[in-house]
């Protein structure tokens, strides 16, 4: 959207630089002109209670992707379990807007989300995993999602107190790991969030 046009509005939420050139960013029409601290503290009044967690050994360019996804379905915190530094391309500086806490290794996640007694749904087609429009999904849990390919590792599956999967019809073995990260959070949040606003921690 280009500069304001007439009087512009006053507030402290609003970026008078924004106001005066323009703002092209990717946002929604509410948050257009505010300052990006008043955008993250307005999201934190409404973010629901899932975390979103990725395994991060191989660099994985979809761990930016399932990170704009996080944002999009207003993820309370995203979780980077592995190397420190990840792709961020794929998160169209969403990133700017989610909170993003990094663990070294599983262990170090686990007893974050221990801590705090927050369960961990492990996301992966294996052994005994539950259907994920069937499986039970607390109003407040962690998924975890693994690398494009490998998937989880051994050690991030014995951390899950659950296992689901996304059903499939095709020949394929999986689905692209963004793409089962946002299947996964729109199916919590069909069940636990109200049309246009999130739930405050």
């Amino acid at each position: 959207m280009g500069p304001w046009q007439g009087e512009p509005p006053t507030g402290d939420h609003f970026d008078a630089e924004l106001l005066a050139s323009g703002d092209t960013r990717n946002v929604v029409d509410e948050y257009r002109y505010w300052t990006m601290e008043a955008i993250i503290a307005d999201l934190d009044t409404k973010r629901h209670g899932f975390h979103v967690a990725i395994e991060n050994w191989q660099h994985d360019m979809n761990i930016g992707s399932i990170v704009r996804s996080a944002n999009a379905f207003l993820a309370h915190t995203v979780h980077i379990v592995g190397r420190r530094r990840w792709n961020r391309r794929g998160a169209m500086v969403t990133d700017r807007y989610q909170h993003v806490i990094h663990h070294p290794d599983v262990e170090t996640f686990r007893a974050w989300m221990d801590e705090r007694g927050i369960p961990i749904i492990a996301v992966d087609n294996v052994g005994d995993a539950v259907p994920v429009d069937s499986a039970a999904l607390p109003q407040t849990c962690a998924f975890l999602f693994g690398q494009e390919g490998p998937g989880l590792t051994d050690e991030a599956l014995a951390a899950a107190t659950s296992h689901i999967e996304i059903t499939q019809y095709g020949s394929t073995r999986s689905i692209n790991a963004s793409a089962a990260g946002a299947v996964v959070m729109y199916e919590w949040c069909r069940r636990w969030a109200r049309p246009g606003a999130g739930t405050a921690p």
